[in-house]
């Protein structure tokens, strides 16, 4: 049986084989996607901002 120490330096030979295959992305393609994301979050929490809101009216309202 491996002890810790041989099967823990196996996982990080391997883990840095692959690191190596990496597609990393470019900085111009970074950017772009972390605006991308950026604005989808902003987009979904104002929505359900609006949402919440809307719903809060209409239960006040009906509740009177």
């Amino acid at each position: 049986m491996a002890s810790i120490v041989q099967r823990s330096g196996k996982f990080l030979r391997e883990v840095t084989r692959e690191m190596k295959r990496v597609s990393w992305p470019t900085r111009k393609d970074l950017a772009r996607y972390t605006i991308v994301t950026v604005s989808a979050v902003i987009f979904v929490a104002v929505f359900f901002a609006l949402v919440d809101q809307g719903i809060s009216s209409l239960i006040r309202l009906i509740l009177g």
